[in-house]
């Protein structure tokens, strides 16, 4: 039976966040091309994944199953919406979420590129992540962050609420700086 799924890109990177956020890594071949790329540019410290993964089953593996043994709680925001019918698209990404061993929050931002294929069934054929910052908190900080991330629009938020919201945490300052730094230019 064809494939009569009508896929945009504000559906697939809606279906990602709940795969990577919700474990569920069956959802992300309904994302990801059977040869796709994933390229991963770390430049924090605080975190890593493997520098290309091909193929989704590499990609679930690296982004949700590996990711999910050591991490719960996750909440992902875009910083932009993607147009209709774009063949690629790139935004920032904000995420928080809590250390499963220790108890301890983490909040990260970056830039999400994606490139989707040109003809149906139009999935993603390639994603660059980039981690610009990657805070580690402590546990004391969890319920603070929580609560200021479930106070956020999912999975769209804009740079400006996120960071008028922010709890007053002198840790998040890389955080914001590079999530402002678009508002301080405007």
């Amino acid at each position: 039976m064809p494939d009569r799924i009508v896929r945009t890109p504000e559906s697939l990177l809606r279906t990602y966040f709940h795969a990577k956020d919700e474990n569920r890594p069956h959802l992300l071949h309904s994302v990801f091309a059977e040869q796709a790329i994933l390229e991963m540019n770390v430049k924090a410290k605080t975190i890593s994944f493997p520098a290309i993964s091909r193929g989704v089953t590499a990609i679930s593996d690296a982004l949700v199953r590996t990711f999910g043994q050591t991490y719960e709680n996750v909440y992902s925001f875009y910083l932009q919406r993607p147009p209709v019918g774009v063949t690629s698209f790139s935004c920032d990404w904000l995420v928080g979420m809590s250390e499963k061993a220790t108890g301890n929050a983490r909040v990260g931002c970056g830039r999400y590129d994606w490139a989707f294929q040109p003809h149906a069934p139009h999935l993603v054929d390639r994603l660059v992540i980039t981690i610009e910052a990657m805070q580690v908190l402590p546990p004391d900080h969890l319920e603070t962050v929580l609560c200021w991330l479930l106070a956020l629009p999912y999975p769209w938020c804009s740079a400006n609420v996120a960071c008028a919201s922010a709890p007053q945490i002198e840790s998040l300052e890389p955080v914001l700086r590079y999530l402002g730094r678009d508002v301080a230019d405007a």
